[in-house]
């Protein structure tokens, strides 16, 4: 606080008013969703003219003496360009460079308002001091009080002597410090308090010598809160996260993991952000499982993820994970994953992108969990695609190459090389009313395969050449509907497509990268049945659908319903699972949506059987929306074939808002089949503006793998577990917690809103 007391300029204002809480802030009817800093308006002088060399005076009446004394009273106002100062009376002393104010005193700077019995500001010692104080820092939500507050020369650093600090503002806050002396530092952006005692809801609870904390958005190295739980499988758990700020573009999250049963697991998180270049390095580490009496072998994970763009060409992308065992994920969890994912997905890749073509270069590998058929990996496999305009003619020509090496482990099984190309001609006609896409192609895909055992049906060296046609219309009719006093609009949008390849025997090619594709309403329209190239299945036959929506005047869609399936002009239907499968025609195929008000939503789709009348998968959500962030949703999962099993599952997910800061959370998920609990979870959380509690139980199927065996059989294999978790909402009003999106994620299969149903 730097000011000239040989600059000064007196004036009487008789007609002076000011007002000090622009926005202010009622305690006892506190938004709780908004939670509200209290500001305060700045104070100005009319002319806006005051420097950090000159300050100006206001007042009612003054008496100087000149060039000694001056004293001021009636609505006083001490303004320059860093400070100002709003009291009863103010007296300058020019002989010992002092200014001395008292009653009611509003002292203001970039950084804090202060509010004070009297305060004296020394300009050849260079300090503020004020007495009996409570204090607002600027655009945090910290406050409290203190019985002398300290300001340097700069005004940068604030000692508060005998003081309190909280981010409540409840007449009786949630937690409070107190200390015998409390550090703010404009620099640091952080706060340093000694002596500092802890109370909750008025009660002490917590005494600690020295500690810092951040007091804005700025990044700070230090304890985060911790966690505290308790579960069959680990015991009793205790996660104490330190946050360390290496850099403005690097930090890290260092976590001891405590577990009574297993031991000590340190778990670290390193992130990083460079130019157009960001990424992720996880490690967990235990040592030795105290759990394991017959395996004395550490247990690992980590977790290596990057995104780069090196030019306007060229991206990179890498997300690669080891694992130490199959059981790692179900013994010990991880926030990497979920427990009862069944892979660990490996992939690098670099692309390049020209004008007119692209090329993309990876190396893909899963380490699979159990005892599963190994999956191959491809070192390395390079695509290339472009697609260019034909001069006086609107056709594309579309090429599309790809070369892969394909490796396992698996010494009994084949590797193989492979070339695959497309290329043809794509003739696309697009109008706001109709479309009609034609393809005509042509697959040329060369093998060169090795390890091939005798007898086998494979054949080293394949050439597999097959033509493509492809077309595909649709039609876009609409018209203005009145229902029940209101007008919508409705669309009628049906589409066809043929799609012809020829039959060619297959099985002298080896299964590499190729798996069937997911059938539904959308799936009618693609041009294959499968995910890779392997194989490709013969098709004549006619896809057909049936789309109508129902949209209000801001064309929100209120109803969809879709239905459609395929005719085959072929004898036969593909080859599935060794077992030649007869059909004129595929599963009929729906999908549905209804937005039956602002509240109830309903989404279906299904994939039936009309000869058989049976179903072969069908999925089906209603949620109903309270309010804001408050719903419940009922979910039923059916699938006639999960390796093997028809699985059929329902689910009950809430979270209500019980009073104003008591939130509840839970889940419910049933096996119909088996009938038994797959899942049970509730969560409760206590949420303030400045703190919050989470308590939540969890209860589900332990999955383990015994001899490479995935084994949930037993009805009694389960793991229940219980959370403490503490949730500070931060300093600063716009840092907020998505608790119900924690929760939920917390659960196996979590929260899924209707609209992305699809999976």
């Amino acid at each position: 606080m730097r000011f000239s007391l040989n600059k000064v300029s007196f004036a009487c204002l008789f007609f002076f008013s000011y007002g000090s809480n622009a926005q202010s802030s009622n305690t006892n009817n506190l938004d709780i969703s908004q939670c509200p800093i209290p500001s305060y308006a700045k104070i100005s002088h009319p002319s806006d003219k005051a420097s950090s060399e000159n300050f100006t005076i206001l007042s009612s009446t003054s008496s100087i003496k000149k060039d000694e004394f001056a004293k001021f009273s009636g609505g006083v106002t001490l303004l320059n360009e860093e400070k100002s100062i709003v009291a009863n009376t103010l007296s300058v002393n020019r002989n010992d460079a002092t200014v001395t104010a008292n009653g009611d005193i509003h002292f203001q700077n970039k950084g804090i308002d202060v509010f004070a019995d009297s305060l004296s500001i020394n300009e050849k010692q260079k300090t503020t001091q004020l007495t009996a104080t409570a204090y607002q820092l600027n655009g945090s939500a910290g406050h409290g009080s203190a019985e002398q507050i300290n300001i340097d020369g700069n005004g940068k650093t604030l000692s508060f002597i005998d003081s309190s600090f909280t981010t409540c503002y409840d007449p009786v806050p949630d937690w409070l410090m107190r200390a015998s002396e409390i550090t703010i530092s404009a620099d640091k952006k952080s706060l340093e308090a000694y002596n500092a005692r802890f109370s909750l809801f008025d009660v002490p609870v917590l005494y600690v010598p020295y500690l810092t904390m951040p007091i804005g958005d700025e990044r700070q190295s230090g304890f985060l809160y911790p966690s505290i739980s308790s579960s069959n499988n680990s015991g009793v758990e205790i996660q104490t996260p330190y946050y360390l700020n290496i850099a403005e573009n690097m930090d890290a999250t260092i976590t001891p993991r405590y577990m009574s049963d297993r031991g000590t697991q340190l778990i670290t998180e390193f992130r990083y952000l460079q130019g157009l270049q960001s990424g992720q390095v996880d490690i967990e580490y235990l040592n030795r499982d105290k759990k394991l009496t017959d395996n004395k072998d550490s247990r690992y994970l980590a977790r290596l993820q990057h995104i780069g763009t090196y030019s306007d060409r060229f991206r990179a992308h890498i997300d690669y994970t080891t694992i130490s065992d199959d059981n790692y994920l179900v013994d010990l969890g991880s926030s990497q994953f979920n427990s009862n994912d069944s892979y660990l997905y490996q992939v690098g890749e670099l692309s390049y992108f020209a004008d007119t073509w692209q090329t993309t270069m990876k190396l893909q590998d899963f380490e699979v969990l159990g005892n599963h058929q190994r999956s191959y990996k491809t070192l390395p496999q390079i695509e290339i695609s472009s697609q260019q305009a034909l001069s006086n003619f609107d056709g594309i020509i579309d090429i599309y190459s790809e070369l892969s090496s394909f490796d396992t482990p698996d010494k009994t099984k084949p590797t193989a090389e492979r070339y695959h190309i497309e290329a043809g001609l794509l003739y696309p006609i697009v109008t706001p009313a109709w479309f009609l896409n034609s393809e005509l192609k042509v697959l040329q895909t060369n093998y060169r395969q090795k390890n091939i055992n005798i007898g086998s049906q494979l054949e080293k060296n394949v050439s597999r050449t097959l033509p493509k046609v492809r077309i595909h219309g649709g039609v876009n009719f609409d018209r203005e509907l009145s229902l029940f006093g209101h007008s919508y609009s409705q669309t009628l949008e049906p589409q066809a497509q043929y799609l012809y390849i020829p039959d060619k025997d297959q099985s002298n090619i080896g299964i590499y990268d190729t798996t069937n594709l997911q059938d539904d309403y959308n799936g009618l329209f693609r041009d294959r049945r499968f995910s890779g190239i392997d194989r490709i299945a013969q098709a004549n036959q006619v896809s057909w659908g049936l789309t109508s929506r129902v949209l209000n005047d801001k064309n929100a869609e209120l109803l969809r319903f879709s239905l459609g399936r395929i005719v085959y002009f072929n004898e036969s239907n593909f080859n599935n699972s060794e077992q030649d499968v007869v059909a004129d025609k595929s599963a009929l195929a729906a999908d549905i949506f209804v937005n039956l008000s602002r509240n109830w939503h309903f989404s279906s789709d299904i994939q039936y059987n009309t000869d058989t009348s049976t179903t072969s998968k069908s999925q089906t959500s209603l949620d109903y929306l309270f309010s804001n962030n408050q719903t419940i949703q009922l979910n039923h999962r059916y699938a006639s074939d999960v390796s093997g099993e028809s699985l059929e599952q329902i689910s009950l997910a809430t979270n209500v808002k019980i009073t104003q800061r008591w939130q509840f959370v839970g889940r419910f998920t049933q096996d119909l089949q088996g009938k038994r609990s797959i899942e049970s979870y509730t969560g409760f959380e206590y949420s303030s503006c400045c703190w919050g509690i989470r308590f939540t139980y969890h209860r589900n199927i332990n999955s383990k793998i015994d001899d490479g065996n995935i084994v949930n059989e037993n009805r009694d294999a389960f793991d229940s577990s219980f959370n403490i978790q503490f949730v500070y909402n931060g300093t600063n009003s716009k840092q907020s917690s998505n608790s119900v999106s924690d929760m939920f994620n917390s659960s196996i299969f979590g929260y899924k809103r209707p609209y992305f149903l699809n999976n």
